[in-house]
């Protein structure tokens, strides 16, 4: 990394790509909007907007510095190792730009990540949500330009997890064991485990207070498990870390509870010994869950959470709602509001999308909405501007209610 084709901080030519970012990403409407307390109100229609919603910091970085290696090198062969963000509109909009997806074919179909493509004088750009240590082996030798986009939030989460495995603490990290920034992660321990929720921590630290079947604990955990773990050893010394889009919540109590089991099982004053733990939650992803427990104690009647259907931090907005009996409804374009008797939209748990009938209500109908850290503002005055034509108001920019 300390390579001179090792880029992290951009190019300098944010002014050069200012007016492209505004025009793909920005939305008057919004603006409008937050002005007016995050309230619109025409006709039938009520629109309540979650405070906090939309682009993060770190994803803002991550596109902008896209567009940036775009303009720095226009003649280069120019490559992604995968999603810069979970958002559709703007991985096509790279498309678009030339930049090439190493988990794609010509096609656009999905495929193994094949770096042989890549060549000596190529560009490659990392995600926001980081690559593996393997990865960043094989790109080294390649002897191509890196431009790194993680996250620093991500970034943190490494640097507790290099902490832990100096001090050879096995790392438990709170996650999706098949995401993109778990599987960076994990990639920076040599030994760790990957708990998905509260129940499966809730397994793990079962086996270390009681033991157990230690061939039915490797089967249930093997994918998310690092090389050779073993429960009988591996679970003795432990750290806590997580994907920094997780429940907030969640990962606190998981946190608490290895705690607790560790005072258990090794006694109080030895806890330091058996026991460390850091808040790497990032403060986007807090903001959004904040602002959407916010949101379900107003008057709803239902809600719109808008963002990629492999986005991790949207999917854990709609289960507030979810967690309240608000009928919510995952979508990522506009286009899937297909009529006011239909939608598509993906549910919880499931992968497949499905289709509700008669889920706006007719007369008056508040609808809260928002959207994941990867979302446009422009993808999100769609969906409103979509919702207020369902209704029969017109799909042009909508006034702001004087309150």
């Amino acid at each position: 990394m300390q390579s001179k084709n090792y880029f992290r901080k951009g190019f300098g030519l944010k002014a050069e790509i200012e007016d492209d970012l505004k025009a793909e990403y920005e939305s008057a409407l919004i603006t409008t909007i937050r002005a007016n307390q995050n309230v619109l109100v025409r006709g039938e229609m009520t629109i309540r907007l979650a405070e906090a919603f939309g682009f993060c910091w770190g994803v803002d970085k991550a596109v902008s510095m896209a567009y940036e290696t775009r303009r720095k090198f226009p003649d280069r062969q120019l490559w992604i190792t995968n999603e810069i963000i979970h958002n559709p509109l703007v991985n096509q909009n790279l498309r678009e730009m030339g930049i090439r997806f190493l988990d794609e074919d010509a096609n656009g179909s999905r495929v193994a990540k094949d770096f042989e493509r890549v060549g000596e004088q190529d560009v490659v750009i990392l995600p926001a949500f980081g690559a593996s240590m393997q990865e960043m082996a094989v790109l080294e030798k390649k002897n191509c330009v890196i431009v790194d986009t993680t996250c620093p939030w991500v970034s943190a989460v490494w640097h507790r997890v290099g902490k832990y495995e100096t001090s050879a603490f096995t790392s438990i990290i709170h996650g999706k064991y098949q995401h993109e920034e778990t599987v960076a992660t994990a990639s920076r321990a040599s030994r760790y485990l990957v708990v998905l929720n509260l129940e499966e921590a809730e397994q793990v630290c079962d086996y270390i207070l009681k033991g157990g079947d230690r061939r039915a604990f490797l089967n249930k955990f093997a994918p998310a498990a690092s090389r050779g773990f073993d429960p009988d050893t591996d679970l003795v010394r432990v750290g806590i870390a997580n994907q920094t889009t997780m429940l907030k919540g969640e990962t606190e109590q998981i946190g608490k509870l290895f705690e607790r089991t560790m005072m258990r099982r090794y006694g109080p004053e030895n806890l330091a010994g058996h026991f460390k733990s850091a808040d790497t939650i990032c403060d986007a992803t807090q903001e959004r869950q904040d602002a959407m427990f916010k949101l379900v104690e107003q008057p709803l009647d239902l809600m719109i959470v808008i963002g990629g259907y492999n986005s991790s931090n949207t999917t854990h907005l709609q289960e507030i709602a979810s967690e309240r009996g608000l009928p919510s409804y995952h979508i990522d374009s506009a286009e899937r509001l297909i009529a006011a008797n239909l939608i598509e939209h993906r549910d919880l748990g499931r992968k497949a999308l499905v289709r509700t009938r008669d889920w706006l209500p007719q007369g008056p109908v508040t609808v809260g909405v928002t959207a994941g850290a990867s979302t446009p503002d422009r993808v999100v005055a769609e969906v409103i501007a979509r919702l207020f034509e369902l209704k029969g108001i017109a799909a042009a920019e909508p006034e702001v209610a004087k309150r």
